[in-house]
């Protein structure tokens, strides 16, 4: 029987997966935003119409959508992993760097009126 420490270090293993890969798709979603910009850009100094490269460009957002949709269907995994980590008892404080990030960390910020 697998004991609880092989379980963390085979969490581990899969977080690290997930969090690369959705890295992996935010860096794919940003190179190809910036290459759309570069795209325009190019036309632009080039002196060229706009249906130049029209539908190529097109592809490109085509291709940012389907990586927003590929970014949505990795969190949800996301989600249903973490159901799974709990369910086979593997808490999260045992596994350290599984802690959301400080940026996903809900947190009561007092805001108060200056003046």
């Amino acid at each position: 029987m697998e004991s609880k420490v092989e379980k963390v270090f085979v969490a581990k293993k899969v977080a690290t997966k997930l969090y690369a890969t959705e890295a992996a798709l935010d860096a794919a979603m940003t190179e190809a935003a910036e290459l759309i910009g570069e795209m325009v850009k190019a036309r632009a100094e080039l002196g060229l119409s706009a249906v130049v490269g029209d539908q190529a460009q097109a592809k490109i957002v085509e291709a940012i959508a389907a990586l927003g949709e590929a970014r949505t269907a990795v969190v949800a995994a996301h989600a249903d992993l973490d159901e799974v980590r709990r369910r086979i008892g593997v808490r999260t404080k045992g596994l350290g760097f599984l802690d959301k990030p400080a940026a996903q960390a809900t947190e009561t910020v007092d805001l108060r009126e200056v003046g």
